[in-house]
């Protein structure tokens, strides 16, 4: 009886430890890191866009850089949900934000103002 208690003890704590290693990331924990993102069809063609993003205790700070790796600007706004982020920054004569939804661990979807599409995936 001793072994089957303990049999059964080991195999509910294994079973445990694999379902909390099989659960995702979200909110600042997903988001964190560099995104290489497309955004299509705007009115300077087709739009290629690196951010990056910081996370600073359960928020997320960075900034946008061109395709050349350059920093067009830092964001002035993160609203940040579990599956969602918005980024507000200011290009060049522009006010924009961007919404990034995520679609699996290393891709999201997005809009810029519910124009745009966007698509996107973490750099490595």
């Amino acid at each position: 009886m001793k072994k089957i208690t303990t049999v059964l003890t080991a195999l509910f704590f294994l079973l445990l430890s694999g379902s909390i290693i099989a659960q995702s990331r979200t909110g600042a924990n997903y988001f964190a890191g560099k995104w290489n993102v497309l955004i299509s069809g705007t009115p300077y063609g087709d739009l290629k866009r690196v951010y990056v993003l910081e996370k600073n205790n359960n928020t997320l700070t960075g900034a946008v850089l061109d395709s050349s790796g350059k920093e067009m600007a830092k964001f002035s706004k993160v609203e940040l949900k579990e599956t969602k982020v918005t980024l507000y920054y200011y290009a060049p004569g522009n006010d924009v934000s961007i919404t990034l939804i995520k679609k699996d661990d290393d891709h999201v979807t997005g809009t810029v103002p519910g124009t745009f599409e966007a698509r996107g995936e973490r750099m490595k």
